[in-house]
């Protein structure tokens, strides 16, 4: 890597980049930045702060998530508070109450955090959440989403723009190294702190992020695994397109069906295995909407190959999967129905 690269790699965010990584929040009726108090949130802070004051630009909001995990946490968040203030942004403090869990404490508080966030959004007349992860953040989520054996849509990272709990969510940064934020709030001497948990190896994300240097020394960098997730992305919406298009090509009326689906099979069986298992997914969600979820991905892979095989068959196949019974008949007729209560998980009951 050359000099000029090293020191691109760690320059400030400029004004104008910062402006072409918001253009798309333009259009936006308010938005809502979350703030940790972190260098990285504390620089997009900031530079959504100055960006906002061009005419025509929606208003802009602060909040913190005090999770009440560390001593600290009520006094950061007031740091946050007064610096929103020196800004002319006004700010609010979400605490999340109750008891803390003793195991997957990370993940339960990115689900408390998200639920805050989504209910302050509603409350200033939905507003769009904007988020601070980088390209580093994403580099580490794919990792993690590789090792659990996740398949090209989770391998698709974080997207620039997605829903949490129904409220708009946004990730300018995405593009952005975390090293060039953390120059951004040095450079313009703002106010940040560092939380230990980030250093903490109990949890999974820190464990990748020790190993992302001894990754990148064999090439796999955080721009190529961000530029991994931008391939599988666009792979993944045409993908998620052409099972939308033959879904609505294999629905069969659905008379008989007790308010479930009814599908001719062998549309679906022409189609490549991807399209063949997003298909039943959407069937899936259409039947039992935000029920249990697919679960693994095998599992899904093998409800799909077994109604294959019993279709090349010509055998009647019947199985459950995420709160649905799947019924192959004879006929070649697929019909999803909602599983009765108490009978969970995928077991194969041919007949």
């Amino acid at each position: 890597m050359s000099a000029a690269a090293d020191v691109s790699a760690f320059a400030p965010v400029s004004l104008a980049e910062a402006g072409a990584a918001f253009e798309g929040l333009s259009r936006e009726t308010a938005l809502l930045v979350a703030v940790s108090g972190g260098p990285d949130s504390i620089a997009l802070l900031a530079l959504l702060a100055a960006w906002v004051q061009s005419p025509g630009r929606p208003p802009l909001h602060a909040v913190t998530v005090d999770h009440g995990l560390r001593p600290e946490s009520a006094e950061e968040a007031a740091t946050v508070a007064a610096f929103c203030a020196t800004l002319g942004i006004g700010h609010a403090t979400l605490r999340w109450e109750g008891l803390k869990p003793t195991s997957g404490l990370q993940a339960e508080a990115r689900r408390a955090r998200y639920a805050l966030l989504a209910n302050e959004a509603r409350r200033l007349g939905g507003a769009t959440l904007v988020t601070a992860h980088t390209l580093d953040d994403q580099a580490e989520t794919m990792l993690m989403r590789l090792a659990r054996g996740s398949g090209p849509s989770g391998l698709a990272g974080m997207r620039g723009r997605s829903a949490v709990n129904g409220v708009a969510l946004v990730r300018p940064l995405l593009g952005i190294p975390k090293a060039r934020l953390v120059t951004t709030a040095d450079a313009r001497g703002l106010p940040f702190v560092r939380d230990p948990s980030n250093a903490d190896r109990r949890f999974e994300r820190v464990r990748w992020r020790e190993t992302m240097p001894v990754l990148a020394e064999q090439g796999l960098t955080a721009e190529r695994l961000g530029r991994l997730a931008e391939r599988m992305a666009r792979l993944d919406e045409a993908a998620a397109q052409r099972a939308r298009d033959v879904l609505a090509e294999a629905m069969l009326p659905d008379e008989g069906a007790d308010n479930g689906l009814r599908l001719r099979f062998s549309r679906l069986a022409a189609e490549p295995e991807e399209i063949l298992l997003r298909v039943l997914a959407l069937a899936l969600d259409a039947v039992a909407p935000g029920g249990d979820g697919h679960g693994r991905l095998e599992r899904l892979e093998a409800c799909g190959a077994a109604l294959m095989d019993a279709a090349r068959a010509g055998l009647a196949l019947r199985r459950t999967l995420s709160g649905c019974v799947l019924s192959l008949g004879r006929d070649g007729v697929l019909t999803l129905q909602l599983e009765p209560p108490r009978r969970r998980g995928v077991h194969p009951s041919a007949s």
